[in-house]
């Protein structure tokens, strides 16, 4: 028995490794931080149950120190009610800044003219007040551009909270964003 192997059987073979290694290079780049920076993926032991845990994205890999520009989404099925104020609570382990000139509010897409919005980094705490409600079953994005990310690595739960045209001055918890700040390889 001859272990040679034919010309037509080794252009298989390296036709399949090529393959191969194709392959491998484009799963890798799809599973890069840099790729899934702000995608849900699988939390685990988050605290935050699945369906509490709102997308978000960084558009500049939340590099630590740099500045960035979060998009903070809520999902039309979260928006129940129309809503006059959106509120975002961050932990006190956030050392991040805030440019409350450059914060938007996108409904299904569109833009939509602000009120007010307000920073008190005594209370962690940024609020948002369109100049019309928000329409209940919309899709919204709330827009931080020109943050400064913190200097440290880590993980910040941003809670979204609303409160309706006619509501108790009470806020509604709608979700949490999982927020991750130098996970960029």
């Amino acid at each position: 028995m001859s272990r040679q192997i034919s010309r037509q059987n080794l252009s298989r073979l390296l036709s399949a490794l090529a393959v191969l290694g194709g392959l491998g290079a484009a799963v890798s780049s799809l599973t890069s931080p840099s790729w899934a920076q702000g995608l849900p993926g699988l939390t685990i032991f988050s605290g935050v149950d699945r369906a509490n845990q709102l997308s978000w994205r960084m558009d500049f890999d939340g590099v630590p120190g740099g500045t960035d520009r979060y998009r903070l989404r809520i999902p039309s099925k979260k928006m129940e009610f129309a809503v006059e104020q959106f509120s975002i609570t961050y932990p006190d382990t956030y050392k991040g800044e805030f440019d409350t000139d450059d914060i938007e509010v996108k409904v299904n897409g569109d833009r939509v003219d602000l009120n007010e919005v307000t920073w008190d980094p005594e209370n962690r705490i940024i609020e948002i007040y369109p100049q019309t409600p928000v329409p209940a079953d919309t899709r919204v994005e709330l827009v931080l551009s020109q943050v400064r990310n913190p200097n440290r690595v880590g993980t910040h739960y941003f809670n979204a909270l609303v409160r309706s045209p006619g509501d108790l001055p009470l806020m509604r918890y709608v979700g949490t964003w999982i927020l991750t700040i130098g996970t960029r390889s």
